[in-house]
């Protein structure tokens, strides 16, 4: 149909086989449009997402299963090879808008595929578990060691108690202390192994079953550095387990923090 809109998922190589990609949006079938050096993976949909799509969107019932069939068209054009992913609901009226979109952008969007094709985005979150963390302070800090120390070795219950209070008030510091170092040798550990990194800005949420988190980072691997990169996760993991931090580490993902310009990149 003329009216139809398109929906494009990614900016990607002119050689990519979108005869083989997943279902898109609505169970439409992905197609490639080729403009000289670049392409655009998309799917023609119905003109109604042109209406009211702010309304519509905020229904989960209906963004569900679009999100699902964007983010697995993604996954599946990073796995084949380089993808810069556009956001949800990149719509255009033919692909004549597609063209001029590529056109007008070329340059930048030519740099930031060479970019994104050297490697593969990985997730890194540090939490910090309060419970665990204080058992295992005196490790991390000599001065919550020697006042431990002197809460154990006072003679009177006066003396216990306001060294206690000082404790207490100077446990808190050193968690926040010692979780913000932690947190910061783990990025800078694992940015020495990648190809650029980035850091978004944590949840201003009390701590829960999961902890607090100290560390939301996203990384760009060569695939000759994953192992590594790897390795410092693992290590991270042996080091500070039951010692009051906990890691969770993801991907491979498209590389939806690298694709948003080369300045972002470290």
């Amino acid at each position: 149909m003329a009216d139809q809109l398109h929906y494009v998922y990614a900016v990607v190589p002119p050689a990519t086989a979108a005869s083989v990609a997943p279902a898109g949006v609505d169970g439409q079938p992905v197609e490639l449009l080729v403009d000289n050096d670049l392409a655009v993976l998309f799917s023609r949909v119905d003109p109604s997402y042109a209406h009211d799509l702010d309304e519509r969107i905020a229904e989960v019932a209906w963004l569900a299963p679009r999100a699902t069939a964007h983010d697995e068209v993604l996954t599946w054009a990073s796995d084949v090879g380089a993808v810069i992913p556009l956001p949800l609901f990149s719509l255009f009226r033919s692909e004549e808008a597609i063209r001029s979109m590529l056109g007008a952008r070329r340059d930048e969007l030519r740099v930031l595929l060479a970019h994104v094709a050297r490697g593969r985005e990985y997730g890194v979150r540090v939490f910090r578990l309060d419970d665990e963390l204080t058992h295992a302070l005196p490790a991390f800090s000599a001065s919550i060691a020697a006042l431990e120390a002197e809460v154990a070795a006072a003679t009177s219950p006066g003396q216990k108690y306001l060294l206690g209070r000082k404790l207490d008030g100077a446990r808190k510091e050193e968690l926040r202390r010692v979780a913000a170092e932690v947190a910061a040798t783990a990025y800078n550990d694992l940015s020495s192994r990648s190809l650029a990194s980035t850091q978004d800005a944590l949840p201003n949420a009390p701590q829960n079953q999961s902890g607090a988190a100290v560390l939301n980072a996203a990384f760009l691997v060569a695939p000759d550095r994953i192992e590594d990169f790897r390795a410092v996760v693992t290590a991270f993991v042996r080091e500070h387990d039951r010692r009051g931090f906990r890691i969770e580490f993801t991907g491979p993902w498209p590389p939806y923090h690298f694709a948003r310009g080369t300045a972002d990149a470290r």
